[in-house]
């Protein structure tokens, strides 16, 4: 019980993996795969958390793991996006600069503070993520952008928001925060509150 959630993360850096072979080297005639792999990427997500938890193991290195492996995940269908549908990327590269810019500024802050990755699991990176899916859905299996992309990329901005003033905020490098308002909570003296999402 206690490897579970190890295997589920590992399961999820080989998916990852997958998806890239996948969308280089096969392309067209492999759509669908890669949206199966990727649904089963979330399961993974999800089911890590729930039953790290359940089985007393949710630590540190777990949840250091796990963050770093959904942005391994996420980027591989990105890749796949790209090798799959090149002329739509290409149409939204200021947007898809944006977020890599802001991602980077999360981990620079968070080096540059607490000498580690950010770490936060926040509610709004989850509906990101959930955005993302929704947007990768679109992308890699009706070849279409739109109101999804818009939404994903209006989410993370607001998400990598979010993470720098939580960064900002804490005095201390810590996991699993909710959000900037519970980092101002936790700065303020107040005892820390418990993640209670699905991740």
């Amino acid at each position: 019980m206690k490897n579970i959630p190890y295997l589920l993360i590992l399961s999820r850096f080989m998916t990852a993996l997958v998806i890239l072979y996948l969308g280089y080297f096969v392309g067209e005639s492999v759509r669908h795969y890669i949206l199966i792999l990727m649904y089963f990427g979330l399961l993974t997500d999800i089911f890590d958390g729930i039953i790290a938890r359940k089985a007393g193991i949710s630590s540190e290195k777990l949840r250091r793991m796990d963050s770093q492996t959904d942005l391994v995940f996420w980027l591989s269908l990105g890749f796949a996006s790209y090798f799959l549908n090149p002329d739509l990327i290409i149409n939204e590269w200021k947007s898809i600069l944006l977020i890599f810019v802001m991602e980077a500024l999360c981990y620079i802050v968070s080096i540059w503070k607490f000498g580690k990755e950010t770490c936060t699991h926040a509610f709004v990176a989850k509906m990101w993520g959930l955005s993302l899916l929704l947007t990768f859905t679109y992308l890699i299996g009706f070849q279409e952008a739109g109101w999804t992309f818009d939404l994903a990329v209006i989410l993370g901005l607001i998400s990598h928001i979010d993470v720098i003033l939580i960064i900002v905020f804490l005095r201390k490098w810590q996991y699993d925060v909710p959000s900037c308002y519970h980092a101002l909570k936790i700065r303020n003296g107040k005892q820390r509150a418990k993640t209670v999402f699905f991740n």
